[in-house]
């Protein structure tokens, strides 16, 4: 559950945030006419994204075992590539994000209403879409019955939006470089779980080979129905009896990605968010 609330309040914090610079600067400009075209892209973007999500979870129903668990280990790897490039890309931009998004504000401006709907949508929507992906793929990754992920996913949006609110009003101010650079190093942790039980889907479909050739199985050791087996199930993915294969690509992904993460961190430091960033200050 917490590595789904980790997603939740990553990509709704991003979300969040973007919100509040587009809508705060609209206000601070004195162009409140163009807060009904901005709404409207972003309830757009939100509802494409809950379609996306609906079609990702009842669209592979109807589908064969094999077909499920080849597109599921499919899109399970895309949607890790996706969230690794969301986590360098927010890394590297989240100093100028800002200026660069009044940029496009003012290009919309002088457009007129349907620029302002594409902008605000665009901005959204990336995130959103990326979110319904990552969270449907972790989702299944964890392997619990329960609505527990669900859950988790949408306390962490409400935690994004409570914290993009008060962002806004100028009550909260926070080191967005560490808060990003810290929860997107738990969020590589999550994702190489992701990217070996989307391996583990392959090997099920018999694309990428069997499950026989176990790496080790410590399931009488760490029985999966126990509360450490299901807390390190929900907050790593973890799986007692992976094949060498899914050892292997953990590995070869999460050292390199951190290692790269956190390499030169402090040239790409983002300035906290202040008060004065919000129309309250």
């Amino acid at each position: 559950m917490f590595g789904n609330y980790l997603i939740g309040l990553r990509e709704g914090l991003e979300a969040s945030l973007v919100v509040c610079i587009l809508v705060a600067y609209l206000v601070k400009t004195d162009r409140r006419d163009a807060l009904r075209p901005v709404w409207l892209g972003i309830g757009i973007a939100c509802a494409l994204s809950l379609s996306f999500g609906a079609l990702l979870e009842f669209g592979t129903q109807e589908l064969t075992f094999e077909a499920q668990e080849l597109i599921g280990g499919s899109l399970s790897i895309v949607s890790v590539g996706l969230v690794t490039w969301m986590v360098f890309w927010m890394k590297r931009t989240a100093r100028h994000l800002r200026a660069e998004l009044h940029g496009r504000l003012d290009t919309a401006l002088a457009m007129g209403t349907g620029a302002l709907v594409a902008t605000a949508f665009l901005a959204v929507g990336r995130e959103g879409l990326e979110t319904a992906l990552f969270v449907w793929a972790s989702v299944r990754a964890s392997g619990e019955g329960s609505s527990a992920p669900l859950i988790g996913v949408l306390l962490g949006i409400a935690t994004a939006v409570v914290l993009g609110w008060l962002f806004y009003r100028g009550a909260l101010r926070i080191d967005l470089a560490r808060f990003f650079r810290w929860t997107g190093a738990m969020l590589v942790v999550v994702a190489a779980g992701v990217l070996a039980y989307g391996v583990h889907d392959l090997q099920e479909a018999r694309f990428l080979g069997g499950l026989g050739n176990k790496a080790f199985d410590v399931s009488e050791t760490v029985p999966p129905d126990s509360w450490y087996g299901t807390l390190l199930k929900g907050v790593l993915n973890f799986q007692p009896d992976p094949t060498v294969l899914q050892v292997v690509v953990w590995v070869l992904y999460v050292v390199p990605v951190l290692v790269l993460f956190f390499a030169g961190r402090n040239r790409s430091a983002a300035p906290p968010l202040r008060p004065a960033d919000s129309p309250a200050g």
